[in-house]
C-alpha cells in the first residue's frame, strides 16, 4: 500500500488495482541502486504491481556517478545508466534529508554526508553523528524526506516519467527503533509519534517519500 496523492500526504490506498495499467514493456525493469535497504523498500512497493524488479548488481552494472547538484538529475542520470548497459527499462531513486535549520543539507549529498564533510568512511552512522552535532544548539528541528523516481523505458527515452515524494517530520535528539535505514532512527514523525525506524515496513511503506513518488509515477502510467 502507499499514499495517494501527487508526492503529498494523503490517505493510504492499494495499488493493486493499478496493475492493468502497466504495459507489457514494463513488466520487468531494473533497479539503478544497490542500496540494500532501497532494495528491501523498492520490492515491497513493486510486489503487487505484477512487475519483476532486477537488481543492477545481478545484471553486472556498476554505480553510475552522481555529480549533479539535484535529485532529478541525478535520479535521470542513474536510471539511463543502468537502461544503457542492460537493455531494460530502467528505475531510479534519488533521496535525501533536507534539514531546516541547515538550509535544505545534507540534501543530495544524503548519503554520504560524512564523507563530504569530514573525509569519514562513508556510514550511516557517521552520517547520522554530523548530523546531531550539526544540530545541537539549534531548536529548529523540522526536516523532509524528498524522493525524486525516474523511469526511463529505455536509455534514450525523450519523456522519462518522473515523480516526487516528501515526508515531513523533525530530527529527534536520540535514536529510536531498529527497522528502516539511514536517518530513518532520528526521523521524528510527530502526527505518528515514532520515528521511521520504528513503524513496521508495510505501515513506513504505505506513507513514505517513495511510496508517494511511486504513486505519482503510476497515476503518469495509467494516463499513457
Amino acid at each position: 500500500m502507499i499514499a495517494a496523492g501527487h508526492g503529498r500526504q494523503g490517505p493510504a490506498i492499494t495499488i493493486a488495482a493499478m496493475s492493468a495499467a502497466i504495459p507489457n514493456s514494463l513488466r520487468r525493469v531494473v533497479l539503478a541502486s544497490n542500496n540494500p535497504g532501497k532494495l528491501r523498500e523498492f520490492a515491497a512497493l513493486f510486489a503487487p504491481l505484477g512487475i519483476e524488479l532486477v537488481p543492477q548488481g545481478e545484471l553486472g552494472v556498476s554505480e553510475a556517478e552522481e555529480p549533479h547538484v539535484t535529485f532529478v538529475e541525478n535520479a535521470l542520470a542513474k536510471a539511463r545508466h543502468a537502461s544503457l548497459a542492460t537493455g531494460l527499462p530502467a528505475l531510479a531513486d534519488d533521496s535525501g534529508l533536507c534539514v531546516h535549520a541547515l538550509g535544505g543539507a545534507p540534501g543530495v549529498y544524503s548519503a554520504r554526508y560524512a564523507q563530504r564533510e569530514t573525509g569519514a568512511p562513508k556510514s550511516d552512522a557517521a552520517n547520522n553523528a554530523l548530523l546531531l552535532e550539526r544540530l545541537r544548539e539549534q531548536t529548529d528541528r523540522r526536516a523532509g524526506y524528498v524522493a525524486l523516481l525516474v523511469l526511463v523505458r529505455h536509455a534514450e527515452d525523450p519523456c522519462p516519467l518522473i515523480g516526487e515524494g516528501h515526508w515531513h517530520g523533525e530530527i529527534a535528539r536520540s535514536a529510536a527503533g531498529e527497522n528502516g535505514f539511514g536517518y530513518d532512527p532520528y526521523f521524528y514523525l510527530p502526527d505518528l509519534g515514532r520515528t521511521a525506524a520504528q513503524l513496521p515496513a508495510e505501515e513506513k511503506n504505505a506513507v513514505s517519500h517513495r511510496a508517494r513518488a511511486l504513486r505519482e509515477i503510476l497515476d503518469k502510467l495509467q494516463a499513457l
